[in-house]
């Protein structure tokens, strides 16, 4: 064959040059897969989706068909009483006696109650898994439609051990928490923690909780704590603290929480510095306090650090006089609201009063008293340096009020940093109470002579604290307030 004739002879299928087709095969494969794929899944959603309505709809027709419950199980269970689980159980469904229906009836109610079993077990926090499945009853005393409740659950570890730093309220501190649950099988917890601080030297709390109530909402709690707090930097002088405390907590912050307390402490001043003041050195020494107090709490903002929304209030009110040296009451109240205005810029107002009234003709003590000022309360000012003062001690007061507006912004272009920058207005003031005015006057008093600071900072959210580095300058201040012009650190859970 000569150079440009045509072949004699040609391919024919399935022989044919497939060169072309060839190059593009794998593009045409994946679309083809692609083809049969999306095919599958609009089959399966399809069957899935029929499959759903019609066992919706065998369910929706069979709610009121009736259905009682003849027992429930609990498989899993090494160290939890089963007093303790009829306890939770019993209240939501009581087993069914042959010809009777007592609790769940129908279908529905059976599916509730099921529900509502596996909720109460897993906020008892001591079984890391719990599933539930409905079986027909074996016992043949009971009626056909009789079925068991049948929970496997899988219990958690008893013994719990963490060391750890922590930093908060500008102080930094080392830890040790010890826990063991389930102590008597019965969601018990005992725990113990031991710390060593900056401010507060040294720490140690121990508490013995258990829940009181089937639905897990209410718990008493009973303990012994102790504490060496230093306060040579505003008060010359250390304060150790031992006690007792009982109380019974019911409810959870985001809903209302309640709390009842009584405390019984032994307050001792002493390590007074060589430029203590006279008033320091007169409150020197050891008293005691024996006190009841309820303190209620509120909190839906959608982040306690750079909260959005939200609202947060704390109410605290406190009896001390049923024995001991104390003898006044004493009511303090925290508020915080925040609103996003426009997309990444959020106004934050927060307010926090205090009032003690001794009950005594003396002054209070110098331990009950409250402070106030710094980059957590009333920025710009030193550490507790608002309030009446005797040389270079701050004292402490009986009535108090502060204020703050802040403006936090998310930094251009990264919303998505913890870093934030903000503008703040604070004011506030702390008094003691003069007997020799009415009450009144003395409110008036406090109100109308506000320090008030201004600045900008930075914010950064160290999940679960904050941190702030601020600039700021005190506007209006009173001649013994202790102020702080220019760059403030604080680093802590509730700012002003």
């Amino acid at each position: 064959m000569t150079s440009g004739e045509s072949p004699l002879w040609t391919l024919k299928p399935p022989l044919q040059d497939l060169s072309s087709p060839l190059d593009q095969e794998p593009i045409e494969v994946r679309k083809l897969r692609k083809w049969q794929e999306q095919r599958v899944a609009k089959k399966l959603r399809g069957d899935h989706e029929s499959a759903t309505l019609h066992l919706a709809d065998l369910i929706n027709d069979s709610l009121l068909a009736p259905l009682c419950v003849a027992s429930v199980r609990v498989e899993g269970t090494h160290k939890t009483r089963p007093s303790f689980l009829g306890f939770l159980i019993n209240p939501i469904v009581s087993p069914s006696s042959r010809g009777s229906l007592q609790g769940p009836h129908d279908v529905q109610s059976v599916l509730h109650a099921t529900r509502h079993i596996s909720d109460v077990l897993q906020r008892a926090d001591i079984f890391h898994s719990v599933s539930a499945k409905i079986e027909r009853s074996k016992d043949e005393l009971y009626p056909p439609e009789a079925v068991d409740l049948v929970f496997k659950v899988r219990e958690k570890g008893r013994f719990y051990l963490k060391t750890s730093t922590e930093l908060g309220n500008n102080e930094g501190s080392a830890s040790a928490i010890g826990r063991i649950r389930n102590v008597f099988g019965g969601a018990e917890t005992f725990e113990a923690n031991m710390s060593l601080g900056t401010t507060t030297r040294k720490s140690f709390n121990t508490s013995f909780s258990l829940p009181i109530t089937p639905d897990l909402n209410t718990y008493a709690e009973i303990g012994a704590f102790g504490l060496s707090r230093d306060y040579s930097t505003f008060a010359s002088c250390s304060e150790t603290l031992r006690g007792v405390k009982a109380l019974v907590r019911h409810g959870e912050p985001s809903t209302g929480s309640h709390e009842l307390a009584y405390q019984a402490v032994l307050r001792n001043l002493g390590n007074l510095l060589p430029t203590a003041s006279i008033s320091i050195r007169e409150s020197a020494g050891q008293t005691s306090k024996s006190s009841i107090s309820y303190t209620y709490t509120f909190d839906n903002r959608n982040d306690r650090i750079t909260g959005t929304r939200g609202f947060h209030t704390k109410l605290f009110q406190e009896f001390a006089g049923l024995g001991g040296d104390a003898s006044y009451f004493k009511a303090e109240t925290e508020n915080h609201i925040s609103r996003s205005v426009l997309p990444g810029l959020t106004v934050a107002l927060s307010a926090c009063s205090g009032l003690l009234w001794s009950f005594s003709p003396t002054p209070s003590l110098f331990p009950d008293r409250f402070q106030l000022g710094g980059p957590l309360s009333v920025r710009s000012m030193r550490f507790a340096g608002l309030g009446p003062r005797d040389g270079s001690d701050s004292l402490g007061g009986d009535l108090y009020w502060s204020a703050g507006l802040s403006v936090i912004s998310d930094i251009p272009k990264k919303g998505h940093w913890p870093l934030k920058t903000h503008m703040f207005l604070n004011a506030g003031r702390l008094d003691g109470i003069d007997k020799s005015r009415n009450f009144v006057e003395n409110v008036q008093r406090t109100i109308s002579q506000p320090s008030i600071s201004a600045g900008i900072g930075l914010i950064y959210k160290f999940d679960p604290i904050r941190m702030e580095v601020n600039f700021g300058l005190p506007l209006v201040t009173s001649k013994s307030d202790g102020t702080r012009k220019g760059i403030q650190v604080g680093i802590g859970l509730e700012f002003l």
